[in-house]
Parts: structure tokens; sequence; C-alpha cells
């Protein structure tokens, strides 16, 4: 499931300017596209750092206090 490739290649895209240059040169439908898929991939930014912080902390006295250890499994 995870790909390296497609990660590495999202940044190169993104840092290069790329991304830019192709929402400059964009259609107003294919711009909304670009806005919409940035803002998917933040929501899955703040998903990812909430996982890594319960994997992270599971199990301990921190995880506990913040509901991240074994008896919140559920998530």
């Amino acid at each position: 499931m995870l790909n390296e490739k497609f990660l590495n290649d999202l940044e190169r895209y993104i840092k290069s300017g790329e991304l830019e240059e192709d929402f400059e040169h964009s259609s107003d439908d294919r711009r909304l596209e670009i806005l919409d898929y940035l803002e998917r991939l933040m929501d899955l930014a703040e998903i990812a750092n909430e996982t890594a912080t319960r994997l992270i902390f599971k199990n301990t006295g921190l995880g506990q206090m913040f509901g991240s250890g074994e008896n919140n499994e559920s998530k």
C-alpha cells in the first residue's frame, strides 16, 4: 500500500514549482481540481500525523493520557 516512488514524485512535483506552473496555465475547472487535490492531501497529512502519534505513543503513559493506549485500539 505504501508507495515511496509516488511520494517522491509528488514531493518533486510540488517543490519544483511545476504544480504552481500547471495551476497558472490551467482552466478554472482544472484549477479547482488542483485545489481540491491539495486540500485532500492536507487532510490526509493530518490523519497521518494523528496515526503516527498514536503508533509512537501506544502503550506508554503519555499514550494512555491521550487515549492512544491499548484500550483504544478501535481507531
